[in-house]
């Protein structure tokens, strides 16, 4: 039996005080409130509120993995443009 392919998301979050937080998830709904909660990294517990900036599916928890450490290896200028060259994220506003 062939395993159904998954959903994951490689996502950019920007912080209230400007930086950047890159993570992965395949559910990202659920990951972006749980990191307004405070139980997500515990980078971004500190960092609140926050805004999606972007986010890419990917077809498996490798090639998120993979596309996620590529990402954090950019220059801060090219995290954003690798984003925002994807279209507009799924949520414009800052989280509340």
């Amino acid at each position: 039996m062939v395993p159904l392919p998954s959903n994951w998301f490689v996502y950019l979050l920007e912080c209230r005080d400007g930086t950047y937080y890159c993570g992965i998830t395949n559910d990202l709904s659920k990951r972006l409130k749980a990191h307004w909660a405070g139980k997500g990294a515990k980078y971004t517990k500190a960092r609140r509120p926050f805004r999606l900036v972007g986010s890419v599916k990917v077809p498996d928890k490798v090639a998120a993995a993979k596309l996620e450490y590529s990402i954090k290896q950019l220059p801060r200028f090219e995290k954003r443009r690798f984003f925002e060259a994807r279209g507009p994220a799924q949520t414009e506003a800052f989280i509340t």
